[in-house]
């Protein structure tokens, strides 16, 4: 728990004092953020915010990465409490790095261009493409000492489905599809002031607090499966748990410069990166069909965006004003702090029921 704790406060630090520095880098190089004309029109006050935030909160959770793991040299369970980087922590912390790259290139393009044309979206996909196969392939086919892998071969839901084996090579490409699914999820969400931050804090607390309590039940500390029938198998709930808390504290931090109004955007850099850190947590706790309801929110969201695409497409007419969704909300005549705080309950929401579905699993099992 210490290196949890510690891990999450020095992100939260570094990112509320290294955000305004941010500001003030990319204050510098013009690199504000374009706004659509065809968006709502009180966006347009929001042209020249500089973007590109997310470079923040992803320094902040590495630095409090490095940090967490000098409070693991001072724990007694070495045996439990690895103080090496291990193979979850680089999938995790590199697909939070390089997602966040792939956005940063779509951000960089729109800042130089002074539109908001950025990477094609073909271009986008096979960024993610990439990102996701890579440690797809890192998660799937590099075990730790004990034969654990970050990934399974099965479909999860609160653990491995033991039915839905569908091979490496399967499991590869459902990491992908999660990591893809998640990250431009999350990118679709993030279109007010806050609204991506937010829920992703709250998504990111979840899995902070999943990542611990199968740490605590983990079939990997001999002297608790020794005694208990019931454990997670899962590799390195410490670390997940680590990286968890340090990015939703880091959110956190972004969040006191991000609120409205933003005095910095995350930008592609920083949605793609959550999204992709994000769908790696479900992945490494072995709760992937849970993080439908965990962030459903982004499920909520990235749908309007689906609906709204098959309803103009087969019958000429939308079901919405204009999506992604809150954008409906802003044309319906919502202020955008209430559209921003009704979402982050909805978020809320989705949140504490796949938390209680989790621990609902546990109960079950050991009563």
């Amino acid at each position: 728990m210490r290196a949890v704790i510690v891990a999450a406060a020095v992100a939260f630090i570094v990112s509320l004092f290294g955000t305004p520095f941010a500001i003030r880098v990319f204050t510098a190089l013009k690199a504000g953020q374009p706004i659509r004309v065809l968006g709502p029109a009180t966006h347009q006050g929001k042209k020249g915010t500089p973007t590109m935030g997310g470079v923040a909160f992803i320094v902040a959770t590495i630095v409090a990465y490095a940090a967490g793991h000098v409070a693991l040299t001072t724990l007694p369970e070495r045996q439990i409490a690895q103080e090496r980087p291990t193979m979850t922590a680089l999938v995790l912390l590199g697909l939070f790095l390089f997602c966040g790259v792939v956005g940063f290139l779509d951000d960089f393009l729109k800042v130089r261009r002074r539109n908001s044309d950025g990477l094609s979206a073909k271009g986008k996909l096979l960024g993610q493409l990439i990102v996701g196969g890579g440690f797809g392939i890192a998660a799937l086919y590099v075990p730790s000492t004990n034969g654990e892998t970050v990934a399974s071969e099965h479909i999860s839901f609160i653990r491995d489905l033991s039915w839905l084996d569908v091979g490496k090579i399967g499991s590869v490409l459902v990491f992908v599809f999660v990591i893809m699914s998640m990250s431009n999820g999350v990118n679709l969400a993030d279109g007010l002031d806050g609204l991506a931050t937010g829920a992703s804090i709250l998504v990111l607390g979840a899995y902070a607090l999943i990542g611990f309590w199968q740490y605590r039940h983990w079939c990997g500390d001999v002297d608790y499966a020794r005694v208990n029938e019931y454990c997670y198998q899962v590799r390195d709930p410490l670390e997940i748990a680590m990286i968890a808390a340090a990015a939703a504290a880091a959110c956190v931090g972004f969040l006191w410069w991000n609120t409205s109004p933003a005095r910095i955007i995350m930008g592609d850099t920083g949605a793609l990166g959550l999204g992709g850190l994000i769908g790696g947590l479900a992945v490494a706790t072995r709760t992937t069909l849970l993080s439908v309801i965990i962030g459903g929110l982004f499920v909520i969201v990235t749908m309007s965006v689906v609906i709204q695409i098959i309803s103009f497409k087969t019958t000429g007419k939308r079901v919405f004003r204009m999506t992604p969704l809150h954008h409906h909300f802003e044309l319906a005549g919502w202020s955008e702090v209430n559209i921003v705080v009704r979402f982050w309950i909805v978020a809320g929401i989705c949140v504490a029921i796949g938390l209680v579905v989790f621990y609902s699993d546990f109960l079950a099992a050991v009563g």
